[in-house]
């Protein structure tokens, strides 16, 4: 067996999921831990522990710069191995997704939920790597009777709020752009006395 995908060192499987999930939000360029803790809304101190265990397995390197005052700045980056490991989970991952998508359309309550409960430790990580989509994972979790883990809540959470969120941070961007001041603004063709009314 090739070392590289045991993971983590203590042979623990429960953790395994958020190792992949630490390893996916520095695939996806996030280089401080603080960063990375707060994407995969994993504890500071849970990640650097997985950070230092993908470090020992080569999957990703650290890379400490000086700061301005003294500081240590430490910025965490995947390897070549760490991208490769990745992806191949997540193709394993998407191809389990897909399946539990075939059996909710069929209707085939027990299968589905056998085959949930096989690959339940994942679910935070399918769901925080965009291999099922949040209201599909709801759906399926309603029609099974079953309730969601704590972390499944968060990433199916987290999932949300970016799906969410991301228009309105698009708008505050916008008005950044334009100052920001109601006062310039043409309200269906009503000077509201701007500037430009002097």
């Amino acid at each position: 067996m090739n070392s590289y995908t045991r993971m983590p060192p203590n042979g623990s499987q429960e953790q395994s999921p958020n190792h992949f999930m630490v390893l996916d939000a520095i695939s996806r360029g996030v280089k401080k831990i603080g960063d990375i803790a707060k994407m995969t809304r994993l504890s500071k101190d849970e990640v650097e522990l997985i950070v230092n265990d993908l470090k020992a397995q080569k999957l990703v390197f650290i890379n400490e710069k000086k700061g301005f005052f003294g500081g240590k700045k430490i910025e965490v980056y995947a390897t070549d191995v760490g991208f490769k490991v990745l992806e191949s989970k997540k193709q394993e991952l998407s191809n389990k997704s897909k399946y539990m998508q075939q059996l909710y359309e069929t209707g085939n309550k027990a299968q589905l939920q056998s085959y949930m409960e096989d690959n339940r430790a994942w679910m935070p990580m399918m769901l925080f790597s965009g291999l099922i989509n949040m209201v599909m994972f709801t759906s399926m979790m309603s029609f099974m009777g079953m309730s969601m883990t704590p972390a499944e809540t968060t990433q199916a959470e987290a999932q949300g709020s970016e799906s969410g969120t991301t228009g309105a941070e698009d708008t505050g961007a916008a008005s950044d752009d334009g100052g920001g001041d109601f006062s310039d603004a043409d309200f269906g063709g009503m000077d509201m006395g701007g500037f430009d009314s002097f």
